[in-house]
């Protein structure tokens, strides 16, 4: 019996070892999804296309009042550094009525391109996002370097990204 207990307890601690590794594994290590967003102005955007520039996509919502709170952080953000490279992506949540994100866009003057999720594809390829704000970095050789559920600290993302653009 004392063995049958051991065996289980390296067991589960080999289980809680893994989970933690995963859990607490730093940034950069894992791939940005191959997605293409169509933008509401009609244009193709793919990730493999953007690839040598860092780009942020940034999941929201026109219900979210942290995304609405953000989003003249991220407009400036993307007047910044836009010129050297950044491209910032929003993704509006698949329940997001069409006609408020196109209407958001247009009393809010965001330059940077939207896209509708309408079938969730792009929020299930990076991984099932369901809670908004949510924010992604991605190197421009493609890894994700950054994630963020909730509200960005805007001047250590802005640093991060300067830090990408100047290698």
């Amino acid at each position: 019996m004392k063995i049958r207990d051991l065996a289980l307890g390296g067991v589960a601690i080999a289980i809680l070892a893994l989970v933690a590794a995963v859990w607490f594994m730093p940034a950069g290590l894992s791939q940005a999804p191959a997605v293409t967003f169509k933008t509401l102005d009609g244009r193709s955007l793919s990730l493999d296309d953007l690839r040598g520039r860092p780009v942020l996509v940034n999941f929201w919502a026109t219900t979210c009042p942290g995304c609405i709170k953000e989003m003249p952080h991220l407009v400036e953000l993307y007047e910044k550094l836009h010129p050297q490279g950044l491209e910032i992506i929003g993704v509006a949540m698949s329940y997001d009525p069409p006609n408020q994100v196109v209407a958001l866009q247009e009393r809010r003057g965001l330059p940077y391109p939207l896209t509708l999720d309408l079938d969730a594809k792009i929020a299930k390829a990076f991984g099932d996002v369901s809670l908004t704000p949510t924010t992604f970095l991605i190197a421009p050789d493609g890894r994700i370097v950054f994630q963020k559920i909730g509200e960005i600290d805007m001047p250590k993302l802005e640093a991060t990204i300067r830090d990408l653009t100047r290698t």
